[in-house]
């Protein structure tokens, strides 16, 4: 990778970081630019001199070029890096928050790329050798002009066998967490079929252990998984022969695995609506409900209702939770909270479309968000996990939880 720019939100260059020795011009940002929104362009183009790389966090684009094929995503992995480490540093991605701290910026691309090939990429190793911006180091950069947050010693994980963990850890209370954090992706057509449904999972941990334990994670049910992508510290051939992870993790929080489950049978809520019009007038009713399944227990719900373009007022209630609406919007929210097992939430009344309309003529998209605490959606489940090469036995707590990345309902 030759460079990296990093762009606000309106095209302009606030930070350029070259790694190789001939300089990539300014003007491969202009000719990115030009070439369409930021949010439609593909992430990967080729460019008349360059191949070029983006993503786009918080509104701020990361832009990189390569004058050489590279695996695309490689390029773009790295992008996700850089912008995850800045985002932990700097408590977010914004254009302030970046011309505030340009040094910090600079010193963090140093080390995570040497010569265009990526480098150190653990944010644990990289805040042993960087420390966190915070008042007094903003002020004595200020005052002196130089940085005062740059160790001057080798963390020891750089030359460990385990680069993304220090061996000189100490903890009084031993403790490791695992998150099962799920989202689906689910379109249901009009007539309540699933023609799209997709899981995407993480697996995140908080370790706080002492010396350089080793973790073995199983499954119960590993053969639904697919499409993993594993944190370096995770041994690859203990997965590839006995579907198990076996790692020794790094201290503090990080990301275990991504995965996707494609082979689902349903969904945990259903929708039902129904629309029927004539005389100018459309009936309404909306009916959201748990499937049959005592176990689950939906925390949250909200479905977003676009109202068609032709309807000039509505009058609709709910029996549970509440409907409102953006001044100038026309869509409606209905705020279900928490589902009730005592009884379906219903949305109905009627909408007035405007004059000279007989019937509804286009039918609205119903969008769902949901929330559920203690349950994967995909059915995966964690067996055991053992800890070895310690002498102490530590506290280890699980937490799985599902939401709805994007659910459509198609009426």
């Amino acid at each position: 990778m030759n460079c990296m720019f990093l762009l606000s939100d309106n095209g302009e260059v606030m930070l350029e970081k070259q790694w190789m020795g001939q300089p990539v011009d300014r003007s491969i940002c202009s000719w990115f630019w030009a070439q369409n929104d930021s949010r439609k362009v593909p992430s990967v183009i080729a460019s008349p001199t360059y191949y070029v790389f983006h993503i786009v966090r918080e509104g701020i684009t990361f832009l990189a070029c390569s004058k050489t094929e590279m695996p695309p995503l490689l390029g773009i992995e790295f992008l996700c890096k850089v912008a995850d480490v800045i985002s932990e540093y700097l408590g977010g991605i914004t254009e302030d928050l970046i011309k505030d701290n340009f040094v910090i910026v600079y010193q963090l691309l140093d080390e995570m790329m040497d010569n265009g090939f990526p480098l150190t990429t653990e944010i644990n190793t990289l805040k042993d050798m960087i420390a966190p911006p915070n008042i007094v180091s903003r002020m004595l950069s200020v005052v002196t002009g130089g940085s005062s947050n740059m160790n001057t010693v080798l963390p020891i994980a750089t030359t460990s066998n385990w680069p993304w963990r220090s061996t000189d850890v100490k903890y009084s209370n031993n403790e490791v967490y695992f998150d099962l954090v799920e989202e689906m992706d689910v379109i249901v057509n009009r007539d309540g079929f699933l023609i799209k449904y997709e899981v995407y999972g993480e697996i995140r941990v908080i370790a706080r252990l002492s010396g350089v334990p080793e973790l073995t994670m199983t499954f119960a049910n590993p053969s639904i998984i697919n499409d993993v992508s594993f944190h370096p510290c995770v041994q690859f051939r203990p997965w590839e022969t006995h579907q198990q992870l076996t790692f020794v993790p790094p201290d503090g929080e990080f990301k275990l695995m991504s995965y996707r489950v494609k082979k689902l049978k349903n969904t945990p809520i259903y929708v039902k609506p129904q629309f029927s019009s004539t005389g100018g007038l459309c009936r309404v009713s909306i009916l959201v409900g748990i499937r049959n399944d005592p176990g689950k227990q939906i925390d949250y719900t909200t479905l977003e209702f676009p109202l068609p373009s032709s309807v000039a007022s509505w009058d609709l209630t709910a029996n549970h939770g509440n409907i409102s609406s953006s001044p100038g919007s026309k869509t409606l929210t209905w705020t279900i909270g928490k589902m009730p097992k005592d009884k379906s939430p219903c949305l109905s009344g009627t909408m007035h479309l405007e004059k000279g309309m007989d019937h509804l003529e286009e039918f609205p998209t119903l969008l769902v968000k949901f929330k559920i605490m203690g349950i994967a959606m995909s059915g995966l489940r964690i067996d055991r996990t053992d800890v070895r090469n310690v002498t102490y036995s530590p506290h280890k707590g699980f937490r799985a939880v599902s939401k709805a990345a994007n659910y459509e309902i198609r009426t």
